[in-house]
């Protein structure tokens, strides 16, 4: 019996469990294609109205490698107020830090409660301008930007 016992540090179903990710060699396109994918797929089963079906692939969508690190990227290199830090004080610039930031995310993010946005009065402006935390990218990746059935 001990012999039919598989090294469960082989196996890796979504992602790497001990590596760290190498930011510089991630296949983005193919990220990018998946995560297009995967939407398109709950869209087309909401409008089917099949609701057992958008739910599976909301939690799917959910435990995405290729959609954590599409979120992390969006937040962390493409978002216009990359540079500047939210309400928690973090900033992540570096690869290794972006690496790291997906992978805590994936495994080791504990149930999240949303953290409010640091208001920035600006004198030119008459509305305050509103900067997001790095738990941006949990609400990126839960979906809650403009998927069918997603609370906000």
């Amino acid at each position: 019996m001990a012999d039919t016992v598989q090294d469960d540090s082989a196996v890796t179903a979504n992602g790497p469990e001990d590596d760290f990710t190498d930011w510089q060699s991630i296949d983005w396109q193919g990220a990018e294609n998946e995560v297009r994918r995967l939407r398109q797929r709950i869209f087309t089963a909401s409008q089917a109205g099949d609701l057992k079906k958008v739910r599976n692939l909301q939690k799917l969508m959910l435990r995405s490698r290729s959609n954590t690190l599409v979120s992390v990227r969006r937040v962390t290199e493409i978002n216009a107020g990359r540079k500047t830090a939210g309400i928690d004080g973090r900033v992540v610039l570096l690869p290794q830090g972006k690496a790291e930031l997906a992978d805590w995310m994936q495994h080791r993010a504990a149930p999240w409660r949303p953290l409010p946005v640091r208001r920035v009065y600006i004198v030119r402006r008459a509305a305050p301008c509103c900067i997001p935390s790095i738990g941006r990218n949990l609400e990126d990746v839960s979906g809650s930007d403009g998927l069918p059935g997603a609370e906000r």
